[in-house]
């Protein structure tokens, strides 16, 4: 079975007041149907929307252009013929291009998602689009050959062309179009297709035809000296326009195979063509300033230096997409309106008489076919309105139409007039003005998010919308949570930012337009937050210094309707069986349920588990250990009171069921010399490693086994051991306790002498080793690696229980996170939730939901969802990781105060990130106070913070860094972050405050002298 591509988890966050009908961000597609009266728009935003439009009989005809510019005054209402009638969320990234195919029925839709969706909002029952193909990176670009058609075509920065079927088949073609001098240079951004020839262009400067039946390249048209940006291919197949950031236009002939003309009538990188002439004699082009001029060639009997060029209108951004209807012209732009323009009809109109009559001589010399009635020269007519002069550009440099006439209202000028913006010595504003210049109608967007900060707590997040209105969201509560109006962002986040260092657990996207939050395997679970500082709707009960795992709770809520829906279908499967009906196995024999693994030389059964413990993974160090960050001093032998270090633990434990870590904060070894760290761990007996290296072995036979194979001498310590764990006050016991809560437990080798390394049986360790990974392997296969993966292997432990003991009940294994470790939330219900896989270009969407459906969707997530995330939610296992640790030392302040005992001289200390003041002062405290030692087993956590003195050690000491006293709930993270701002180790400094006295120094070395000879200090607990 393949192995799954690396799946991440995103959720998007609602903007407030949201409501259907509009775009937040930039436009990238228009597309109209003619036969439905209909608009519809692609955005940035991943929104499609169909606008209804109401054909206005005032503009049939030439009414639409009767006046030079026949836009509403300003302050005028403007006229609507647009009106909004449904949207969907087709895609989670841009939507770069769309088209109708299939009798305008299909609405094709491409995205930098990676995705082309087909929507069908026509259909009876409209439903939400269908993915029907996908690429390895973004997609630029699609293209249908006719209504007819029942296939569109794609091309994207992979550097690939696809044909997909409409119908549901699937890929029908793939081209491969990588550049011939640079591969990378073969990105399609512009396509052109009929039903015999497919064009495409990129950043190559290259027009490639390609016959779209086999796939096979027909010719290439090089000419172009910059990237291509739209083409358009006439309904013959015989004429291909390309436009280009060379700033020109050019006509290409297919049967000539050659340019025939390159129009220049633009001054920027033309971005857009459009065009509903089969033979292309009449086209729209806009450019990267807004200029959107229409080309009417109609005329010219295959001259097209004699064609007519008019500005029609300007807009404020580059224009991206045109399209053109009823007298209408429709732009996309970067912003997130959509403005309608009136169109010019070259029918209709006439230009200045100068202008006449100089077209009029010049095509008289190349024709003797013009019509004298032609609109465009002959005869002025009185009834028919006049284009301005200065709308009228010349198609291309080596065109002799038109001269400057009357451009500046003066005489006409010898020569002729380049380029629009390029008259010499003339400001390029002055020089050309399109006929209109204020749209008709303009179809409103919304607001988007543009800008966004996260806090230093990473569970608040600032964000600024394209109204200038600052907002903060809660991005566990995914909701927003405060309005701050139109201010300065980075104004507010100096008001609202916290002194805070929490490790990044969390991504935002805001290229949507929308809040999305991104949640990778990798680090999503790396962050913790206290649960005293946890803002809740409900207050809760917790442990004190309890910590939440950020990216478990926020999963746990938003798949919430998900795990209720497995736990009925895990009471169901169970019941089925506990009630005899469930099948019987065939031959095929089941997976392994349990694997012989050997056990680790580093951890104890007994031993406190991490902060936050994660289920199904032994704790790799303690968590809140502050142990000694120099080489240690050898320790003594292992004490008869301390449990082995190998105690299997079990890989199934859920975090709910482990011990608090809060409860015992202690003090371990983290970084010590090799010797020193070898010498420091006991050393099992041979006979007890090999007795425990099969974990299926019956009790008794284990301990006949170890009772026939051990001396006296071993006898008689298992005996000591019986009679510490019986009287657990006896002196040994309790110094053995603290000993091991001092211990560091490292992933080292343990050291073995000679003698001792000859008795063991190190091939039973890679055996069981080379067990597990094959059993692994098998459970992969066997099981797979997704979602659904975690529930057969269950299963399978279920179907064998009820074989193995058929009048026992089964039990259910699914062990979600409950509310005492992550707190009822109650998001909202819309709040989307998608999965997607990682690709070579990106990231492709494989699931899209709600928090309200996800419940509902239980099938699609099983396949298609990643095991981690069946883990999290349902065994509430976390992926394993090593805590980080921070370095500190700590020194009296000014001598007043004992210095901490050590053996060395050096208290060079290191401990988990998330440590509290509070914990290091109740160290320090011991070490110094004989009063503030550990209370006996069963003492409540306010008697041991309190202490014989009745005050809590923060209560009468305090710790300085860099000269600033620190608050008691400061963590190491935000000491080192905001505080120290040093890479190497943190200088503590503790003081008392005076509100107890302090032993003298023999006495605390008298205390300290306890543990004299071993590498760590007693437990800091409370």
């Amino acid at each position: 079975m393949a192995k799954k591509a690396r799946q991440r988890i995103s959720y998007v966050l609602e903007l407030p007041n949201a409501s259907p009908g509009g775009h937040r961000l930039g436009v990238n597609g228009l597309a109209i149907d003619r036969d439905n009266s209909l608009l519809y728009s692609g955005g940035r935003d991943g929104v499609v929307c169909a606008w209804d439009i109401t054909r206005n009989p005032s503009t049939v005809g030439g009414n639409h252009s009767s006046v030079v510019d026949s836009s509403p005054p300003r302050g005028a209402k403007s006229e609507s013929i647009t009106h909004f009638r449904a949207q969907t969320h087709a895609h989670t990234h841009w939507i770069n291009d769309i088209a109708l195919a299939q009798q305008h029925t299909a609405l094709v839709s491409a995205s930098s998602d990676l995705l082309v969706k087909v929507w069908r909002p026509l259909a009876a029952d409209a439903q939400e689009p269908v993915t029907i193909g996908q690429h390895a990176d973004y997609i630029k670009c699609l293209a249908t050959p006719s209504q007819s058609a029942t296939w569109v075509a794609s091309g994207g920065l992979d550097r690939k062309i696809h044909l997909w079927d409409l119908s549901g088949a699937g890929k029908t073609l793939e081209i491969d179009v990588r550049g011939e001098e640079v591969p990378q240079k073969g990105s399609v951004y512009a396509l052109g297709v009929t039903h015999n020839i497919l064009a495409n262009g990129g950043p190559e400067s290259i027009v490639r035809l390609w016959d779209p039946r086999s796939g096979q390249r027909i010719t290439k048209f090089v000419g172009h000296t910059d990237m291509i940006r739209a083409i358009l291919v006439s309904e013959s197949g015989d004429m291909v326009l390309s436009a280009s950031s060379d700033q020109t236009v050019k006509v290409w002939s297919v049967t000539a195979g050659r340019c025939m003309h390159t129009l220049t009538m633009h001054d920027h990188s033309v971005w857009s063509l459009f065009s509903d002439d089969p033979g292309l004699n009449v086209f729209y082009s806009g450019d990267r300033s807004g200029l959107v001029v229409k080309t009417d060639v109609r005329e010219t009997k295959g001259d097209l230096n004699n064609g007519l060029c008019v500005a029609i209108a300007k807009e404020a951004e580059g224009v991206s997409k045109i399209v053109a209807w009823d007298g209408s012209l429709w732009m996309a732009t970067a912003r997130a309106s959509i403005n309608r323009w009136r169109d010019v009809d070259t029918d209709a109109v006439q230009l200045p008489e100068a202008y006449r009559q100089h077209r009029a001589s010049m095509l008289s010399v190349r024709s003797r076919d013009v019509a004298a009635g032609s609109p465009v020269n002959g005869a002025g007519d009185p009834a028919r309105p006049t284009i301005p002069a200065k709308s009228i550009l010349r198609i291309s440099n080596t065109a002799s139409f038109p001269l400057a006439i009357g451009r500046d209202g003066e005489d006409p000028l010898p020569g002729l007039v380049p380029k629009g913006s390029q008259a010499a010595g003339q400001d390029p504003i002055s020089t050309v003005e399109p006929v209109h210049h204020l749209p008709v109608e303009t179809i409103e967007g919304q607001f988007g998010l543009v800008k966004h900060r996260l806090l230093n707590d990473r569970r608040r997040v600032l964000t600024l919308d394209t109204a200038g209105d600052v907002l903060m969201w809660d991005l566990i509560q995914c909701r927003p949570i405060q309005s701050f109006g139109r201010r300065n962002l980075e104004d507010v986040e100096c008001e609202v930012n916290t002194r805070e260092a929490i490790a990044p657990w969390c991504s935002i996207d805001i290229s949507s337009g929308s809040l999305t939050v991104v949640l990778e395997p990798y680090n999503c679970f790396d962050a913790e937050m206290y649960a005293d500082e946890a803002a809740l709707d409900e207050p809760a009960d917790f442990r004190e210094d309890q910590r939440i795992n950020l990216g478990k709770w926020v999963l746990r809520y938003l798949f919430a309707n998900l795990i209720d829906e497995e736990m009925r279908r895990d009471e169901a499967f169970r019941q089925k069986l506990n009630e005899g009906g469930a099948k019987k196995t065939t031959g095929r024999s089941l997976p392994p349920l349990a694997i012989s693994i050997p056990p680790h030389p580093s951890f104890s059964s007994n031993q406190p588990s991490s902060a936050t413990p994660r289920a199904g993974m032994p704790p790799m160090t303690p968590g809140f250990g502050i142990g000694m960050a120099t080489p240690g001093s050898p320790v003594p032998p292992p004490l008869d009171g301390l449990a082995s270090p190998f105690t299997p633990i079990d890989r199934r434990g859920s975090q709910v069921s482990r011990p608090s870590q809060e409860r015992q904060d202690y003090f371990s070894d983290a970084i010590q010399g090799s010797d020193a760290a070898q010498a420091a761990k006991p050393i099992p007996s041979p006979v007890a490693d090999a007795s425990q290296a099969d974990e299926k072995t019956p009790k008794q036979s284990t301990d006949n086994a170890k009772e026939k194979d051990k001396d006296p001498k071993d006898k008689d310590k298992d005996k000591d051991k019986e009679k510490d764990k019986d009287n657990p006050k006896s002196p040994t016991a309790n110094f053995g306790k603290k000993f091991l809560m001092g211990m560091s437990f490292g992933t080292k080798k343990l050291g073995r002498s000679q003698s001792t390394a000859a008795a063991e049986k190190p091939a039973v360790v890679d055996e069981a080793k080379a067990e597990e990974s094959e059993a692994s392997s098998n459970h992969e296969k066997e099981f797979g690696d997704d979602f659904g993966s975690v529930l057969r292997r269950l299963r399978a432990e279920y179907e064998k229980q009820a074989v193995e003991n058929p009048g026992q009940a089964v039990e259910t294994k699914l062990t979600p996170s409950l509310p005492n470790d992550t707190p009822v939330l109650k998001l909202p219900p819309a709040t989307k939730v998608i999965i997607q896989e990682e690709t070579s270009g990106g990231s492709a969407e494989i699931y899209r939901g709600t928090v309200a459906s996800v419940g509902a969707d239980a099938d699609i997530i099983e396949e298609r969802g990643p095991q981690w995330l069946g883990e999290a939610l349902l065994l509430n296992a976390l992926p394993p990781k090593e805590p980080v640790k921070i370095s500190f030392v700590l020194h009296p302040w000014k001598d007043e105060l004992p210095p901490l005992p050590s053996t060395d001289g050096n208290n060079r200390l290191n401990a988990n990130r998330m440590l509290r003041v509070r914990k290091v002062l109740a160290y320090v405290a011991e070490r110094i106070d004989p009063e503030a030692a550990p209370a006996e087993d069963g003492a409540g956590e306010e008697e041991e913070e309190e202490g014989a003195g009745g005050l809590k050690p923060e209560e009468y000491l305090e710790l300085y860094c860099n000269d600033q006293l620190l608050p008691v709930k400061m963590t190491l993270a935000t000491l080192r972050t905001h505080i120290w701002r040093g890479g190497n180790d943190i200088v503590l400094h503790y003081r008392a405050n005076g509100r107890k006295q302090i032993p003298t120094a023999p006495g605390v070395a008298t205390h300290a002298n306890d543990l004299s000879g071993g590498a760590t200090a007693p437990a800091a607990t409370g």
